[in-house]
């Protein structure tokens, strides 16, 4: 059974409330029981010396038994409550008028009795000759003829009486006033742990949102559940999970800022390689030019203008990608006809095809729907991929997009006749590439530009296993709108 932390604490305080108001009441039945009894036998302490010294004292015959029946007899009429007995100097039960099959025992202790007599603190409890093990106030006094006169003062006819009287009146009042202070109890006991856990179980609930809110991206806004209805556990168990969440971020940011710092120095090695060659053809040019003919010269300055432009585009692809990582740029999705899309981008690359001696192809379907994306960002996806296939293809090669409908989307495929990609870079072909091992590990800031800018429109760039060269594929959402 699962029970909330209140349930239980409600259940743990309704058992201990039942069971000290159980206590209290009979402890309370006892306590006037035994008050009873003391005023019972403070009040008849000297009933016993009363019928030895006057009824028996004087004469010698009263002793006898059949006198001591009728006598005892005599004093139970009087009052039904006293039973009297009459014990030898042993305890010894000489003379009684129980009627038949009623004493249960022959002898009775006397240290009782002797407490008594001696004037000890009441209430003093004596063997009950009716019970086995019954125990009874009494009063008691010596014979001048030896022995004691033994009288129970609660005897079979009180005991009867006073069970009935019980039953009908004192237990009912008893139980009544249980039950009241028990449900009183009960009820302010569970609104105080109601307060009490009200922290707690808001506490549990913050963690719960706190835990699908940072990382459980399957289901984002869903509070966690846990299996048990106890606040404890769930909290231990959200802590637990945030606990591991946020040490799984660490070790990603750890990642991160190690990949970081290894791109930097990546970039850095790029960057020295095409800015020393340029500052060389230029001080050569400073240096030199008038020794230089204006073929080399012109030469010299169409080396250097590359190289310059080789350093912008790899500073512009950083800046770029700053801005996608960092949500400096958002998607802003248009419809627009990925045909003329793709027509514009391969009318760009047709010089550079042409110096290659490349073919460029599109293949497109007829009734081809719009596409809804970022048109600027998709531009800059066709691109990228464009160029790298026309920069890895060889002389005589093909390059082709081709697009297709699959699943309510447009499926966009770039594929080349190029030496294809490496086994062991097809893992980490769109992460940030940087040395690992002393090889290149990526597939460079242009590849990682696209797989951002796809991200940002839902859709994802992926490898397509192909016999001839690599072939990149994604899929953009077709428009809803009609036409």
């Amino acid at each position: 059974m699962n029970l909330s932390l209140t349930q239980r604490l409600a259940a743990v305080f309704a058992a201990l409330l039942l069971a000290c108001c159980g206590a209290s009441a009979w402890l309370q039945v006892r306590a006037n029981a035994m008050h009873e009894k003391e005023v019972i036998q403070d009040l008849s302490r000297g009933l016993a010396a009363y019928i030895a010294r006057n009824a028996l004292a004087e004469d010698q015959h009263a002793l006898e038994p059949q006198a001591l029946r009728k006598l005892f007899g005599q004093l139970m009429v009087v009052n039904p409550s006293v039973e009297v007995y009459l014990l030898d100097d042993q305890g010894r039960i000489r003379s009684h008028d129980a009627p038949a099959g009623h004493l249960a025992r022959e002898h009775v202790n006397l240290a009782p009795v002797k407490k008594l007599i001696d004037g000890e603190a009441l209430p003093i409890l004596g063997d009950d000759p009716r019970s086995v093990s019954g125990r009874k106030v009494f009063s008691a006094a010596p014979l001048r003829q030896g022995g004691y006169i033994y009288v129970v003062l609660q005897g079979e006819t009180h005991d009867k009486l006073a069970a009935q009287a019980t039953r009908n009146s004192v237990m009912r009042t008893t139980l009544w006033s249980m039950a009241l202070v028990a449900t009183l109890g009960l009820i302010a006991g569970l609104v105080a742990f109601a307060l009490i856990t009200r922290p707690l179980r808001r506490l549990t609930l913050l963690i719960g949102h706190f835990d699908s809110d940072a990382g459980r991206h399957d289901h984002p806004g869903t509070p966690l559940e846990p299996s048990s209805g106890d606040e404890i556990a769930a909290l231990e168990s959200a802590f637990r999970q945030m606990a591991d969440r946020i040490e799984a971020q660490w070790r990603t940011l750890k990642q991160q800022d190690q990949e970081r710092r290894e791109m930097v120095a990546n970039i850095s090695h790029d960057l020295r390689t095409p800015l020393a060659s340029l500052h060389g053809y230029l001080e050569t040019l400073s240096l030199k030019s008038d020794r230089l003919g204006a073929e080399e010269r012109q030469r010299y300055l169409a080396i250097a203008l590359a190289q310059s432009a080789k350093v912008g585009g790899l500073a512009q692809s950083l800046f770029e990608l700053a801005h996608l990582e960092h949500g400096m740029v958002q998607a802003v999705p248009e419809d627009f006809s990925i045909v003329d899309l793709v027509q514009d981008v391969l009318e760009k690359f047709a010089l550079p095809a042409e110096a290659k001696q490349l073919q460029l192809r599109a293949g497109v379907p007829p009734a081809l729907p719009a596409v809804s994306a970022d048109l600027g960002m998709i531009e800059r996806v066709l691109t990228n991929l464009l160029d790298n296939a026309i920069r890895h293809t060889p002389v005589g090669g093909t390059v082709e997009v081709d697009l297709a409908t699959e699943d309510g989307k447009v499926a966009v495929t770039v594929s080349d006749t190029g030496p294809g990609i490496p086994p062991a870079l097809r893992e980490s072909l769109f992460q940030r590439p940087f040395p690992s091992g002393g090889a290149h590990r990526g597939g460079g800031l242009g590849l990682l530009i696209v797989q951002r800018m796809l991200q940002l429109n839902g859709s994802q760039v992926r490898l397509v296993e192909s016999p001839v060269g690599a072939t990149l594929c994604f899929a953009l959402p077709a428009s809803r709108s009609p036409g």
